[in-house]
């Protein structure tokens, strides 16, 4: 026979797992927030700088991530790190980052500005 102490006891371990995969979910979802963020920030340095819009932009991150077998997110924190001054473009990312600002223009000339006349 269960007592209400079990009971208890048995709600409360529930109750605590519960708290546990919560806490998990909840990092496991600041963690995912903090990445797109930074990965936005990358795509906002490729615009900046070489003039992308912002879908060119993913898509040269992800190529790169792919051709060096790198996760995303950390290409694009080296990106980030490059573009504020603090470390040069590893040469490997450099590489492939060139080989994919290539293939992006290719694929999509860049706009001329209209003629004012």
């Amino acid at each position: 026979m269960t007592t209400s102490r079990d009971q208890r006891a048995s709600a409360g371990e529930t109750r605590d797992a519960e708290f546990a995969r919560l806490e998990q979910v909840n990092a496991q979802l600041l963690h995912a927030v903090d990445a797109h963020a930074t990965v936005d920030q990358a795509i906002g340095v490729l615009i900046a700088v070489h003039r992308l819009p912002p879908a060119a932009g993913f898509e040269v991150l992800r190529e790169v991530s792919q051709h060096l077998n790198v996760k995303l997110h950390t290409i694009a924190v080296t990106l980030i790190r490059w573009a504020l001054g603090h470390q040069p473009l590893p040469e490997p990312l450099g590489e492939q980052l060139d080989a994919a600002l290539r293939r992006c223009s290719q694929h999509d000339p860049p706009e001329q500005p209209e003629s004012s006349g």
